[in-house]
């Protein structure tokens, strides 16, 4: 075995633990643990005090903590939603969204800001669904046709901005054309393999052995989602495709094929959300606190000033599209929507990343996308809950008719 210090790994993953107990305990409950972990990631990190750098072991739980993120928020996807005149709002916004986000980047280009215009559309055009979907279910509006609309806008994009970064920046060097092509064979080889489990699903015995089994020591479901985890992963980096493409893939299929979980194993998804969110996907987090370059922030004002021009750019990309909602929503609804719709912040942090291998992102431009990421996740969703609360307030009661 190769000699490896877990000293660093212990620190994060007290910090990790720590998050959301300090967040418990104190007033701000309503603020997003990563927010606090991206923080803490800073402060322990190589920009402040130095404690921790990214290791081997920090590294491997980090990139298997990006992999459960998308496969969990892909798991979020319900493609029975996407049709009818949901689709057609969504989609139109979503479509309005990527132009406003083209005319941005350009405009970013132009002023000597970004070198890849093309990419940093593509960043700003994503929601955050993993953050989205918990502050809907919070304030009971998940089920409600307002919490269908935004959680449906937030799939759409989550999965067009992630579909535009394989096509066009996936870290394997090949053409834009050969990439369609093998995009396109990644997604016949996924729903071949969704019809195949589909049809083993009508297995009588196999049904009886994952039923027996999938609570015991073998936990054979969980098993059996990790490697169809792995799988697609793999799958995708064969292909020259971005790994994310391959995790959110394999949570849409998991979502897709597993029918009647509310029957059979109405705990098979709290366990996956368990082995997510208890471990991985903190570490993910905390170690891209670790990775922020916050010299690279405050080297100079224009750097800074970099951190609100990117915050409004995700205010006027997805926030102003919602305006397409308001026959559906009303005024102030279609107020909320937009700033939920305008959070954003796991994506930029894997897109920024994946620019930086790619040299097309700098550091300064790197940090004032996830500062201002961050920024979107403590400021939009409170400004969104306020104004759905004070909605509430302003309706008058409901009149019982007189007998």
């Amino acid at each position: 075995m190769p000699a490896v210090s877990f000293t660093g790994l212990l620190i994060v993953a007290v910090v990790a633990f720590l998050s959301p107990l300090l967040l418990g305990l104190s007033p701000a409950r309503r603020l997003p643990s990563v927010v606090l972990e991206i923080a803490a990631g800073i402060v322990i990190g190589p920009s402040v005090l130095g404690w921790v750098r990214v290791d081997l072991p920090i590294s491997l739980l980090s990139v298997l903590g990006l992999a459960f993120l998308l496969f969990l928020a892909g798991m979020e996807v319900e493609l029975e939603r996407l049709r009818g005149r949901l689709l057609v709002f969504v989609g139109s916004a979503f479509l309005l969204s990527l132009g406003l986000a083209l005319l941005v980047g350009f405009g970013l280009y132009l002023a000597g800001q970004v070198v890849s215009p093309l990419l940093i559309a593509i960043i700003l055009v994503a929601t955050a669904l993993g953050v989205v979907v918990p502050l809907l279910k919070d304030a009971n509006e998940s089920t409600s046709d307002f919490g269908q609309l935004i959680i449906a806008g937030a799939m759409f994009a989550e999965f067009g901005s992630i579909i535009l970064l394989s096509l066009f920046f996936s870290r394997e060097a090949s053409s834009t054309a050969s990439k369609l092509v093998l995009l396109m064979g990644f997604v016949v080889l996924a729903a071949g393999f969704a019809f195949a489990v589909l049809r083993l699903e009508r297995s009588q015995r196999i049904a009886a052995v994952l039923l027996r089994l999938q609570d015991t020591t073998a936990q054979i479901r969980v098993r059996g989602a990790f490697m169809l985890l792995v799988a697609f992963v793999a799958l995708a980096s064969t292909l020259g495709l971005e790994t994310i493409l391959g995790a959110f893939i394999a949570g849409v299929i998991l979502r897709l094929v597993d029918g009647d979980r509310m029957m059979t194993h109405p705990q098979f998804r709290q366990k996956l959300e368990a082995i997510g969110f208890g471990v991985f996907i903190p570490v993910f987090f905390v170690t891209s606190g670790l990775q922020f370059d916050l010299p690279a922030l405050f080297a100079s004002p224009t750097t800074i000033l970099r951190v609100p021009v990117f915050l409004a750019a995700l205010l006027v990309v997805r926030g102003l599209p919602a305006l397409l909602y308001r026959p559906l929503v009303g005024t102030r609804r279609w107020v909320a929507a937009g700033l939920l719709q305008a959070t954003s912040l796991s994506f930029i942090v894997a897109a920024t990343q994946i620019g930086r291998e790619l040299g097309l992102i700098t550091k300064a431009t790197g940090a004032a996308l996830i500062a201002a990421g961050l920024l979107s996740v403590l400021i939009f969703p409170l400004l969104a809950l306020t104004l759905l609360r004070s909605r509430e307030a302003d309706s008058p009661p409901v009149q019982k008719q007189s007998e």
